[in-house]
């Protein structure tokens, strides 16, 4: 034992425990140590005594047994703050626990500490006036990315070897492209959201951040699965972590395209050449037969932001507008738009942006089984903000307005989330020494596939599990 924490993946301090080289007391106080030290701010809450005691009694023989894992501050433990990283509901305590959370502590999961997440899991950085300002470990004046960017530097950050994560726009797959960590969107209602599940905006899928594929199918073993507080959870589907790698056979000849832009995005030239070059390569290693595909998706930044706030305008309730000076300014401004314009027509509007794009994805998928992309359209930003307006030297708002240039930080991502299809960030190396992130985008209920994709690359261009120099 050093003073360091796990520096490989999940699975195999799990099975260190089991082989008795480490026990879960000691990781966890390797963790809790890290989090002291760490000046990534990663963490708005941690639970060190509680851990201390799941720690003493944990049963490794268990998925996750013993394992000391961070929780997205925007998932619910009971007895944790439930502050939806707002200073609106900064003194809020939860009274019960989630689906997912319940079902990992059923798996001997240590819930160790709450990972910042950015307000109300609205935009794609994690800066808030509740917690402040979360950076990357790979560079600490960049940022994780965001909602699940806490989570997102913690793993990278060499702090916890896997945290959950949730992803309603990105949320999952920006924060690991910008981190050089591994990310799975599954095929919405995978896992469900449960208890008291907002069926509004169809959009938001649970799941977590890892350094290795098999991490992630361990993780869908033990969380996915239908639950009745959520009705439109998907039946439990056995064997990811089991099955991973044997449906390698099962790629070969499928279609796939590579459409970096996903026919819409600014993509800085750079990212373009590393998604690429990584993207032909897997084709090739997969056997897949590489076809040429037009895409031509209506913008989504619009229509997925009015979605999405008709959930925050429930939360908020008659808190508003008393509460506005409270949210940072990106918050702020949707807020305001969302209460002074949101009616029945332009509810109605989203709706038809919502089938038209639905339709135009269908059509799209029933060319292709694959479309590889890039994760997002440029290298981490400034860790603080603003959300980025320019690609490279390239000033967006100069050519496109600002409502364009903000939507393009999420053009790329937002389109598996209205659809609903699985989509993998896996990464593929670095731009000005930040990560890049692939992304691959597959058809319903064919998570699996992606996984195995996934486990090719990582086979034949590992990544590193950890940014340099971390444990920060």
């Amino acid at each position: 034992m050093t003073d360091q924490p796990w520096q490989g993946d999940a699975c195999s301090l799990v099975d260190a425990f089991r082989k008795g080289d480490i026990t879960p007391p000691e990781a966890l106080e390797l963790s809790l140590s890290a989090i002291d030290r760490s000046e990534l701010n990663a963490f708005s809450y941690v639970a060190a005594d509680e851990a201390r005691a799941a720690a003493a009694t944990a049963d490794t023989s268990l998925p996750f047994g013993g394992l000391p894992i961070g929780v997205k501050e925007l998932d619910i433990v009971k007895g944790w703050p439930e502050t939806e990283a707002s200073l609106v509901f900064a003194d809020r305590i939860a009274t019960r626990n989630s689906t997912v959370i319940d079902r990992l502590i059923s798996a001997g999961a240590v819930l160790t500490a709450q990972t910042t997440a950015s307000e109300f899991g609205g935009v794609n950085y994690t800066h808030t006036r509740l917690h402040g300002t979360t950076r990357n470990p790979w560079n600490p004046e960049r940022t994780p990315g965001g909602s699940s960017g806490g989570t997102a530097a913690a793993v990278s950050g060499g702090i916890v070897t896997l945290a959950t994560a949730g992803d309603g726009g990105g949320s999952i797959r920006i924060p690991a492209g910008f981190t050089g960590t591994f990310g799975l969107k599954s095929t919405f209602g995978r896992i469900p959201r449960g208890p008291r599940t907002h069926h509004t905006p169809l959009t938001v899928v649970l799941g977590c951040i890892s350094r290795s594929v098999r991490d992630t199918a361990r993780w869908f073993d033990v969380c996915n699965g239908f639950d009745a507080g959520d009705t439109l959870s998907l039946p439990r589907v056995s064997g990811w972590e089991r099955d991973l790698g044997t449906h390698l056979d099962d790629l070969r000849g499928k279609r796939a395209a590579i459409v970096v832009d996903i026919g819409d995005a600014i993509v800085r030239p750079e990212v373009v050449d590393r998604v690429t070059a990584a993207a032909d390569a897997l084709i090739a290693d997969a056997g897949l037969k590489k076809v040429d595909l037009v895409v031509r998706l209506p913008e989504a930044g619009f229509e997925w932001a009015m979605g999405n706030l008709v959930t925050l305008i429930g939360d908020l309730g008659d808190l508003y507008p008393d509460c506005e000076e409270l949210f940072t300014p990106e918050i702020q401004f949707a807020v305001n738009i969302a209460f002074g314009r949101f009616d029945l027509k332009m509810a109605g509007a989203n709706e038809m942006f919502r089938v038209a794009l639905n339709e135009v994805m269908a059509e799209t998928f029933a060319d292709v089984d694959f479309i590889f992309a890039a994760t997002n359209p440029d290298v981490a930003f400034n860790a603080a903000g603003p959300m980025a307006t320019t690609i490279g030297d390239r000033d967006l708002i100069a050519e496109f307005g600002f409502e364009r240039a903000l939507g393009n930080n999420g053009a790329l991502t937002m389109p598996a989330n209205l659809a609903g299809n699985p989509a993998v960030s896996i990464p593929v190396g670095t731009v000005d020494g930040l990560p890049v992130g692939m992304q691959v985008i597959g058809r319903h209920h064919e998570d699996q596939l992606l996984l195995d994709l996934a486990l090719l690359a990582e086979r034949a261009r590992p990544w590193p599990l950890v940014a340099p120099g971390s444990p920060h």
